[in-house]
């Protein structure tokens, strides 16, 4: 009898079990991420006007936590799934880009507080979005109390760090060799998990943390939470030699030889496409967070401008590569609007909201759609298919799956042939509705006009839509009979009179 019940227990602790080992854990290709400096995305908070100066870039301008959760329809319109924000520490006067933090564990006011922090993040669960923030782990404000605290004179370093960026001249770099800063930090990182329910963390500059803290860090929040994000930022991309990828804890990596690539390719009309996925597969075909600009860069728009490209038309391009490669989509703030900038003040202005276009967003939304529709586009393997002067096509598959991307950076049409396709089968487009079948030889002809792309999923050939064709004749019959019956009514009552 009591071997029945042990066995009645394993049957059903196997029942029971095999569910939630089935579940999938969310990896970040699953995500679209959209990168928010904070105080320059939308003032949603009219009553803190304390530092604002809206004629001065390097001031507060406004921005504030309330004024995200107020677009929150707007991420989940366009399909963004993460939003990753730029510090919120209680910085230092004028630290709009949050980086002269004074006090670890605490909103900055000009932000809101730690009340409107849960609310954003708790409204923004309720929509499957999830928020990620930047953690600056390297460098403190000059103006913080631990330098005026004797106990800790070893928590920071005695010289400033190089200023490659204008706002390190501010600030000083801690010693993370210190076991009481790494404590310190730890602790840090588990306040903000704790308080507010958070995703993620962005390490800031993670190039320039010690190897061994960043390490001990990342190991330890991913002890407490193996799903929570920890993605890093490179402030010196010529710099940086790669050592990040050595950390197995870190999901992601900001992909900085990727992104010149598509900026280059994509700003040039007739460039080969196929020069990104050659500088993709040159790097060791690493999967990271894939961006066209960011706040510390000129905005890709601007770099259309220059070369004379149509930006929406060549935005709609990068989208579709960018949303269909390997690795993880980050949208930097504006750029669906899409805003140019090409100096830090410049590219760092408010969002300009009344100044979006309809169609790019649209175009935006619908390409987001298809890559969490296909898994295929996530983590399907990816290789080139195909290419034609500035036209290249690449294939993603996935359990089964098969999806192509077709991409004509150039300004006539172009077309490529596909020929590992059964011939009873069919391509079907879902941006533009393009169908393709196979020709007399079996082969398929993917054509594209100038400067568009399409996605395409491989289904049955339906042959002729017999049902839709058949009520479209008889109606054509019936309109046709009854333009005679009029006729000859018309003229037979000309003869009678």
């Amino acid at each position: 009898m009591k071997r029945i019940v042990v066995l009645l227990a394993a049957v059903i602790f196997v029942v029971i079990a095999s569910p939630v080992s089935a579940e999938e854990k969310e990896t970040v290709n699953d995500e679209i991420f959209y990168n928010i400096l904070v105080d320059r995305f939308n003032n949603g908070d009219q009553s803190r006007q304390a530092q604002i100066d809206l004629d001065d870039p390097r001031a507060y301008h406004g921005g504030d936590l309330q004024g995200i959760i107020d677009k929150l329809g707007h991420f989940e319109e366009l399909g963004y799934t993460t939003l990753t924000l730029s510090p919120i520490m209680d910085n230092a006067p004028d630290g709009y880009h949050g980086y002269w933090v004074e006090n670890f564990r605490k909103v900055d006011p000009q932000y809101g507080t730690m009340a409107d922090l849960k609310k954003l993040v708790e409204k923004a669960h309720n929509r499957d979005i999830k928020v990620v923030l930047e953690f600056v782990t390297n460098y403190v404000s000059n103006t913080h109390p631990m330098l005026d605290n004797p106990n800790k004179s070893d928590w920071v370093h005695k010289t400033n760090p190089e200023a490659s960026q204008q706002w390190l001249d501010q600030t000083k770099r801690v010693n993370q060799t210190n076991p009481e800063v790494q404590t310190f930090l730890e602790e840090t990182a588990d306040f903000w998990i704790k308080e507010a329910n958070i995703d993620g963390y962005l390490f800031h500059a993670a190039d320039k943390a010690n190897k061994d803290f960043l390490q001990q860090l990342s190991t330890h929040i991913n002890k407490q939470d193996p799903s929570f994000f920890q993605l890093a930022s490179i402030l010196e991309p010529a710099n940086y030699d790669g050592w990040l990828s050595d950390i197995e804890t870190l999901d992601a990596v900001e992909d900085h030889t990727l992104q010149p690539s598509m900026v280059e390719t994509l700003a040039d009309p007739g460039a080969p496409v196929e020069a990104i996925y050659d500088t993709w597969t040159e790097n060791g075909k690493k999967q990271g967070l894939n961006y066209l600009d960011s706040k510390q860069t000129e905005r890709f728009t601007t770099k259309l401008l220059k070369n004379g490209r149509n930006p929406l038309t060549t935005w709609k391009l990068a989208l579709t590569y960018l949303y269909t490669a390997p690795g993880a989509p980050m949208i930097w703030q504006g750029s669906e609007i899409p805003m140019g900038g090409e100096s830090l003040s410049d590219n760092h202005r408010f969002v300009q909201w009344n100044s979006a276009d309809d169609d790019l967003k649209k175009f935006a939304g619908r390409i987001a759609a298809l890559r969490s529709e296909f898994p295929a586009l996530q983590h399907g393997d990816y290789e080139l298919a195909g290419s034609d002067g500035s036209m290249s096509v690449f294939k993603r598959s996935f359990e089964g799956e098969t999806v192509f991307i077709a991409i004509n950076n150039d300004t006539h049409s172009r077309s490529i042939i596909v020929d590992d396709i059964s011939n009873d089968k069919q391509l079907k487009g879902l941006l533009g509705d393009n169908l393709v079948r196979a020709n007399d030889n079996g082969k398929f002809r993917i054509g594209l006009a100038r400067e568009t792309a399409e996605v395409y999923v491989i289904q049955n050939d339906t042959g002729l839509n017999w049902l839709l064709i058949v009520p479209i004749a008889g109606i054509f019959i019936i309109f046709i009979a009854g333009i005679f019956y009029i006729n000859r009514k018309n003229k037979k009552q000309e003869a009678d009179a």
